[in-house]
């Protein structure tokens, strides 16, 4: 979180492009990949204000107050969906990320619980070696209508690749707590 100058405006880019994506991808006919989405763009968005360089901009203490009240939301949102079980479990992981990594930061940063942290590292490890290798090309074979129903913002695919870079943004996050 701040970290150094270009790695720091890489993962900003990395974070808000893949939450315009999740903004876009809102627009899906499917109820449920409406709210997934949306989850992930707020995610997404979320991260990329956490990742600027401190040397750019140094939020206020009051700022990382408003951040963790937001993911704290978040996390009731995903706790009250989790009932239903799906991804809705890894929103719930990754909005308590968020939460534990403001408040670190509310704190002076680099002050987080070492066990916490640990855990949260392995989750993340795990979720990205798993997205990753679920990112063979999902074909249009079997779909109804084939290829052309499909619209781009309803692509398994690009959501799945939309996943496994906030799951590593939030590796990248992790490591500087």
């Amino acid at each position: 979180m701040h970290g150094a100058g270009s790695s720091g405006w890489l993962l900003v880019a990395l974070c808000a492009a893949t939450g315009a994506y999740c903004l876009l991808r809102m627009r899906s006919a499917v109820e449920e990949q409406r709210r997934t989405a949306g989850g992930e763009a707020l995610m997404g968005f979320g991260m990329a204000v956490m990742a600027v360089p401190a040397a750019v901009v140094t939020p206020p203490r009051w700022a990382w107050a408003v951040h963790t009240a937001v993911f704290g939301a978040a996390a009731l949102r995903a706790l009250w969906g989790a009932r239903t079980g799906g991804h809705h479990l890894h929103h719930l992981v990754g909005a308590c990320a968020m939460a534990y990594m403001a408040l670190v930061m509310a704190r002076g940063g680099h002050t987080g619980v070492p066990v916490l942290t640990g855990v949260l590292l392995v989750y993340f490890t795990g979720y990205v070696l798993w997205t990753g290798s679920r990112l063979i090309p999902v074909t249009a074979a079997g779909r109804p209508g084939g290829a052309a129903a499909v619209g781009w913002g309803d692509r398994l695919e690009l959501a799945r690749a939309c996943r496994l870079s906030m799951g590593i943004g939030m590796l990248a996050m992790l490591l500087g707590v």
